[in-house]
């Protein structure tokens, strides 16, 4: 399921998903957070919360710990997130250039201690590197997940597609529900991905929700960066460790594995049709 927001975001907290709203089935909350400079905003103790600094500068405080996180670039900088359970409160405030944030929330009745992801302390990894002419080949962060925060009911990171390049790829699936948002650079540009059996196209600031059993690769076009923050629920006695990736297309995933050749390297059989 596609949902497009036209026009970017207005100042404050907007909602895109609502676990108590027509995709009650994601089991989270999901939004964006505008803060202008200087503007200030309470996460409030209800729920496990996971907060992602998307651009701007902010200083976060919660009890017991506080941070200042800037980032200018979602392409080539890592992201500030801070993770709290149930009973937790955090405060973020915006410096001088204001701040966007990612608001996700779930039920959680687990308690855990407050965790803050800064910059360089996540897992970023080139996933597809080396096979298919690097037509897949991505930089994946992941802030955490099952095996470093057990007790959380979220698994969160991000993905960096260059241009042209293909991602959630082999194409595969899971139970857990899942959202992605995307940004694009520039801005005007565009993606396409496949959820389930239909085709989508993606701009900048759409969101897209996955739900049990739909595969969803998807690709940048030429000429435009795709960044996208993706977040996993865990479900009860169901918690996300890896994709079932889809039979027919496992193959892809073989060391050395090839495309076949490009016309003009395939000599006279390249004429052929």
């Amino acid at each position: 399921m596609l949902i497009h927001r036209e026009g970017g975001f207005p100042s404050g907290y907007t909602p895109i998903v609502e676990r108590r709203g027509p995709n009650s089935d994601m089991l989270m909350d999901f939004g964006i957070l505008t803060l202008g400079p200087g503007e200030s905003w309470a996460a409030g103790a209800a729920d496990e919360k996971a907060l992602l600094l998307l651009s701007g500068d902010a200083a976060f405080s919660w009890k017991g710990g506080s941070f200042r996180g800037a980032r200018r670039s979602l392409l080539d900088e890592e992201p500030t997130v801070l993770s709290l359970c149930s009973g937790e409160d955090a405060r973020v405030e915006a410096g001088a250039s204001g701040a966007a944030i990612a608001v996700t929330r779930t039920d959680n009745p687990r308690r855990f201690a407050p965790r803050l992801v800064k910059p360089g302390e996540g897992r970023s990894e080139e996933r597809g590197k080396g096979t298919m002419r690097e037509t897949s080949t991505r930089i994946v962060r992941t802030s955490f997940d099952d095996s470093d925060a057990p007790e959380s009911n979220l698994v969160l990171g991000e993905v960096v597609d260059a241009p042209g390049k293909w991602s959630s790829y082999p194409p595969h699936h899971h139970p857990q529900p899942e959202i992605y948002f995307y940004k694009f650079a520039p801005a005007q540009g565009f993606g396409l991905t496949r959820i389930g059996d239909e085709a989508h196209l993606l701009r900048d600031g759409d969101t897209v929700l996955i739900r049990e059993g739909e595969v969803h690769p998807q690709v940048t076009a030429p000429g435009y960066a795709m960044w996208y923050l993706w977040v996993i629920r865990h479900l009860e006695g169901r918690r996300y460790v890896s994709p079932y990736f889809v039979p027919e297309h496992r193959w892809v995933q073989e060391p050395g594995a090839e495309i076949w050749a490009i016309p003009s390297e395939r000599g006279r059989e390249g004429e052929k049709r």
